[in-house]
């Protein structure tokens, strides 16, 4: 039974940094085979692709993320990590791991939450 539980939210200034953190357990084999995926989820809105990591470490990002955000994972440590740096109040939401198969992270984040199959509680960010 695969499990992904995040970790790292909480609440920052306008201007701060956080970074999350996705343990994946119940992977026996073929983490590193994964497309591995941050998603985000806002009240009233829909969830929304963030950033993606492929099986060969390309990474894709939505636009409006892009040169704030990092997206990294350790194979070893089978853990995904986003780094959110100049966060915005209109980047606070629920944050969600997810992972799945994909042919590249750019179709993965276009794909969108179809591409995934495995999902965290997710991790709340409050940028104020």
């Amino acid at each position: 039974h695969v499990q992904l539980v995040e970790s790292g939210g909480g609440s920052v200034q306008a201007g701060g940094s956080l970074k999350l953190s996705c343990v994946a357990s119940g992977y026996i084999y073929g983490y590193s085979r994964r497309c591995m995926g941050w998603f985000r989820q806002a009240p009233g809105k829909e969830r929304e692709g963030v950033a993606v990591i492929d099986q060969n470490g390309a990474t894709s990002y939505a636009a409006y993320v892009t040169r704030r955000f990092t997206i990294s994972r350790d194979n070893a440590k089978t853990t995904l990590y986003l780094q959110m740096n100049s966060l915005k109040p209109e980047d606070s939401a629920a944050y969600y791991c997810a992972a799945g198969y994909c042919r590249t992270a750019i179709w993965a984040l276009g794909e969108g939450r179809s591409a995934f199959g495995s999902w965290g509680q997710g991790t709340q960010v409050t940028v104020s």
